[in-house]
């Protein structure tokens, strides 16, 4: 049946500015790879070009006359669903003007690009400068936002990563968390003191370590053919479906950070990878949202990746690579990368201690959006929050405290909470493929992924946004979001 025109030139304008989202992205995937410091000034200009022209596109008035006749319209079910998302689209940015638009691109390609020389230096001052105007910046969307909303200004930008969450429900889920997380992780601590841990030994080759890593993508079925694996500050999962880019970080005096790296990223791609390619170009082909983005590389790197059948199944790839030493026993490789230790990076943070970096973080960018405190009081916050979660003092270590993610640097306040909602949408995930497979643990043992990448493909994957994140999880697991999954996951593998 031919479609009207209304919804058709809304596919035309969505597809266009796919393919701009689609330079945008490739050029901010060299900017944090391989772009020379001094072309940093020029790039975060030219993207903030492309992100004003994206605004004048999705803005124009006729975008939203097209939205309004598109509601009579015969559409299907997957075309209601990507009206719905062309109508999402077209509210968030109808809210901003313009030259906020560009503000705010051009200060967090500032930010970032400094914070690269800042962050090794421990300058918080300098970097706290930069922040400053970006929190400014984003202050103001919130406002905008949050007017329109009828909301908080912090739950305003919250809703833009993840759409129909807000933080009196994720105060509820991390209340109910922090009941019990804290006992949980003293616990695990308790029983791992009396276990003897061997360290592996380096130094490990960047060379051979980035092998190990390519054969761990391949493994879990990352398709070379769109898409690669590069260095970068920080690591991350960019580009588009047809051509994903991730990254990690190498330390030649530790091994395991960044193979992990790699495959919590290779978790993002695959669901890129296999978003609806014949929806391509439309809103409702992309990812539901970061929590489900995240609870994919969670999936990929906690549930499977530190699983004792995966770990086994890795082992002797990492002795064609390194060798044979003590720390590389099947029992020592395995309670290596289940041992939990609380440490100040949250990369590289245990699955236990994981939840408390990202409720500090959650707590610290809300209390900061919504006009409760100022740049300048987050140090002293982050230091106590950590001394109470974990039991360490970032006191003038910066580095390895408030200035060690990337997320504030380009104004992402409201993606940190997607971090820990991920972990418990993988935990619920995982117990349903369990139940749907029943050899499951053998297979991957066996480094047999078939039918579990194929369950994800057809209950994840496969829908793109064509279902709310609600809808997703109750229809892949039979019931809504349930913390319990993501406590019994913890306390079976660690006590």
């Amino acid at each position: 049946m031919e479609k009207s025109p209304a919804y058709q030139q809304l596919t035309l304008t969505f597809q266009r500015l796919s393919r701009f989202s689609h330079l945008s992205a490739i050029a901010s995937w060299d900017m944090f790879a391989v772009m020379p410091p001094g072309g940093s000034a020029a790039r975060g200009e030219a993207l903030a070009e492309i992100s004003v022209l994206q605004h004048q596109i999705l803005t124009d008035k006729k975008v939203g006359e097209w939205l309004s006749a598109a509601e009579s319209e015969d559409l299907n079910d997957v075309e209601q669903a990507n009206l719905r998302e062309m109508r999402r689209h077209f509210q968030q940015a109808s809210l901003l003007p313009e030259a906020l638009v560009e503000a705010k691109s051009l200060a967090g390609s500032k930010c970032e690009h400094a914070w690269r020389t800042q962050r090794p230096a421990n300058d918080w001052q300098g970097f706290s400068a930069n922040l400053k105007e970006v929190v400014r910046l984003s202050r103001e969307e919130a406002r905008l936002r949050a007017a329109a909303k009828g909301c908080t200004p912090y739950d305003a930008l919250l809703d833009i990563f993840e759409p129909d969450m807000t933080s009196a429900q994720l105060d509820g889920l991390f209340g109910d968390m922090k009941s019990w997380l804290p006992d949980l992780l003293a616990q695990v601590v308790e029983k791992q003191s009396h276990q003897s841990f061997i360290p592996p030994q380096g130094p490990f080759p960047t060379a051979i370590q980035r092998e190990l890593g390519l054969e761990a993508m391949s493994m879990l079925g990352f398709d070379f053919n769109a898409g690669r694996l590069d260095v970068s500050a920080h690591p991350f999962c960019g580009g588009v479906p047809e051509d994903v880019r991730i990254t990690t970080r190498y330390d030649e005096e530790e091994l395991l950070s960044a193979l992990f790296g790699v495959i919590h990223e290779t978790g993002h791609a695959r669901y890129e990878q296999n978003l609806p390619r014949n929806w391509l170009g439309q809103p409702v082909a992309l990812a539901r949202s970061t929590a489900i983005h995240e609870s994919q590389s969670l999936f990929f790197e906690m549930q499977l990746g530190r699983s004792n059948a995966f770990l086994k199944h890795l082992l002797p790839a990492v002795h064609a690579r390194f060798g044979s030493q003590a720390a590389f026993s099947e029992e020592n490789f395995i309670a290596w990368n289940q041992r939990v230790k609380p440490g100040y990076i949250r990369v590289d943070a245990d699955e236990v201690s994981y939840p408390a970096h990202v409720v500090l973080r959650y707590e610290i960018e809300r209390a900061l959006i919504n006009g409760e405190i100022e740049v300048e009081d987050i140090p002293a916050l982050w230091d106590e929050k950590m001394q109470a979660w974990l039991g360490l003092s970032t006191k003038e270590n910066y580095r390895n405290g408030c200035m060690q993610d990337i997320h504030w640097t380009d104004g992402g306040f409201g993606y940190f909470p997607s971090y820990t909602l991920g972990a418990m949408y993988a935990a619920q995930l995982f117990s349903a493929t369990r139940r749907a497979l029943p050899g499951l643990e053998a297979a991957i043992a066996e480094g047999d992924f078939a039918a579990l990448f194929d369950w994800l493909r057809q209950n994840i994957w496969q829908h793109g946004s064509r279902f709310t994140t609600s809808q997703l999880i109750e229809q892949a697991t039979g019931e809504p979001l349930n913390i319990r999954y993501f406590r019994e996951h913890l306390t079976t593998r660690y006590l």
